[in-house]
């Protein structure tokens, strides 16, 4: 066997990759989604109630949106809302969520690539981090990074625990801190109390302000 059909029978099937749309595509058309909360975060929500009355801009971005639950309650909040997924059959669902009333951009595009028209001022992190792989965390930092002018913020739920399988991915707060440490500086950091059972217990709300003058 040569070393090619070696590295194709080694290759996991797309719908078993995360990575790939495949794998979520396969998961919501199931209605296999125990990530997925059944309401947002009271921490987001207090946090994000507040902050949209401060801000000067109020263009925000939820990527990984999947059936887009955040993205539907930051629309009603007054936010600027930019919600995507790279699988269509998320993106599906979450135009059932947002329905008609749904004043902001819903979007099937992959967070690595997307280009906006203009950076945002906030970035929702809700169940996205950790459906990643970990190889796949740097360009996280970076993009976030990339999507943010100085000053703005990347706020949400993150799951920290010692869980190396996957999804979901866990992350040590010092892997997190090591991750977002060069271009944010950590703002908030609290305990998540309603959290779903897959994740109780092991999520914490972080506000991570990006550094550099406006």
């Amino acid at each position: 066997m040569s070393a090619a059909e070696q590295l194709a029978k080694q290759e996991k099937p797309a719908h078993q990759r995360p990575e790939l749309p495949d794998f979520w595509d396969k998961r919501f058309s199931e209605g296999v989604t125990p990530w997925e909360a059944h309401c947002v975060p009271q921490a987001l929500r207090e946090f994000a109630a507040a902050h949209v009355q401060q801000a000067t801009a109020r263009r925000v971005l939820v990527p990984g949106c999947g059936s887009a639950l955040e993205a539907a309650w930051l629309d009603r909040a007054g936010w600027e809302v930019t919600a995507l997924d790279f699988s269509a059959a998320a993106v599906e669902r979450a135009r059932q969520t947002l329905g008609e009333a749904f004043g902001g951009r819903l979007l099937c595009a992959d967070f690595f690539d997307f280009v906006p028209a203009a950076p945002f001022s906030l970035i929702v992190e809700r169940a996205f981090l950790c459906a990643l792989p970990r190889k796949l965390r740097a360009g996280y930092a970076r993009r976030m990074a990339e999507l943010l002018a100085p000053g703005c913020l990347l706020a949400g739920v993150f799951f920290v625990a010692e869980q190396l399988k996957g999804p979901p991915f866990g992350i040590s707060q010092e892997e997190l801190d090591a991750l977002l440490g060069d271009a944010f500086t950590l703002r908030d950091d609290r305990p998540v109390h309603d959290s779903p059972p897959v994740f109780a217990g092991r999520e914490r709300f972080q506000v991570w302000e990006k550094k550099g003058t406006r």
